[in-house]
């Protein structure tokens, strides 16, 4: 019996050791990247795309930083820029719905509520402030916006900010954390430690519990909401991690980071299955990034102000945008996937 169980004790440290060598960044090579390969035996096509302006948004003062479409079908998004404003827009008729004036111009990130109810912003205040949003019956010209309630426990600037639904929310900071919120009770539910340097973007899939979170300590983590616990890291770039978004199945994100590189990961096998390059990128940031509806692209905003559109299975360049005058800042597909939007320091939004 005591011999089995050491047998055992010796396979598991085989395997744990084999695992560990799978998932190592020496182990990838970029020559045969996984969904290259099987892309190329299956003969995939590199389609190209036609990507047309069709909605400019004009109302801004400073640089965008930000930008969130709502989920509720309604066309509508909000912008968070450093004029000190976020701004709630109708992206098809380019109307302004709302124009909420922040205590700090210093902005970095915004967010839209599920259900379109609320919006939220922070930035260098070390703040996440919640502005609950009127119907339009009850919308009124002269009507002071003030914040619903403030988040106060993170003790570096506000990078990212996602709600998980009406009643929770989810921040990240310059402090290393991300921060679980109770709305209704205003108060942190879970400060969750993991990261070692600050924590930049969060990418959130409610139906299976999980969020992705990106750093520059160049690791992106995956946590498990219900216990606020991380899953597994991902190493893989050399520079820090800007931007995080899942695939549309929640089975695999992607990263964007300052190594001028976009990256896939499978959360099944916990390794890297793609990398987005291009010569021309060298020296570039990637500072936004999401995926298609469909999956079958994957959009970048860089500050050489151009945005890439990448073939997720062959990891080839579709199309360049380059109409922005400044850094792509931000960008987000609307939720019916018809649509992207495209924000930058040039003050302006592009719908595409």
């Amino acid at each position: 019996m005591a011999s089995d169980k050491k047998q055992l004790m010796v396979e598991i440290k085989r395997l744990n050791e084999e695992l560990d060598n799978l998932r190592s960044i020496d182990t990838y090579e970029e020559s045969k990247q996984t969904l290259a390969s099987e892309a190329k035996t299956r003969k995939t096509p590199t389609t190209s795309t036609s990507l047309k302006i069709k909605k400019l948004l004009r109302g801004h003062y400073g640089k965008i930083y930000s930008l969130h479409w709502a989920a509720n079908g309604t066309n509508q998004l909000v912008s968070a820029s450093q004029d000190g404003k976020l701004i709630i827009w109708n992206a098809m008729t380019c109307a302004k719905l709302h124009a909420i004036p922040l205590r700090s111009s210093w902005v970095m990130t915004c967010a839209y509520s599920p259900s379109g109810t609320f919006v939220g912003s922070g930035g260098l205040d070390n703040l996440c402030s919640l502005y609950k949003i009127p119907s339009i019956d009850e919308h009124d010209l002269n009507q002071e916006y003030k914040p619903h309630c403030e988040f106060a426990e993170h003790e570096g600037y506000l990078s990212c900010c996602r709600f998980l639904d009406d009643e929770k929310m989810f921040t990240s900071s310059g402090d290393s954390t991300c921060i679980m919120w109770d709305i209704e009770k205003k108060k942190c539910i879970h400060r969750m430690t993991a990261h070692k340097s600050d924590v930049m973007s969060l990418s959130i899939v409610k139906e299976k519990n999980i969020m992705v979170s990106g750093s520059c300590d160049q690791t992106a983590i995956l946590w498990d909401i219900r216990k606020a616990e991380p899953i597994m890291s991902f190493p893989g770039h050399k520079g820090d991690i800007n931007s995080v978004d899942f695939f549309p199945d929640g089975q695999a994100f992607g990263c964007g980071s300052d190594d001028s590189s976009v990256r896939l990961f499978d959360i099944r096998t916990f390794r890297q299955q793609q990398k987005y390059v291009d010569d021309t990128l060298a020296g570039c940031s990637v500072t936004s990034i999401c995926f298609s509806k469909s999956g079958k692209y994957i959009f970048s905003g860089c500050d050489d102000f151009i945005c890439y559109v990448w073939n997720t299975a062959t990891g080839e360049m579709a199309e360049k945008l380059e109409t922005h005058e400044n850094r792509v800042s931000c960008l987000g597909l609307s939720p019916d996937g018809y649509a992207l939007c495209t924000g930058s320091w040039d003050n302006m939004m592009r719908v595409w």
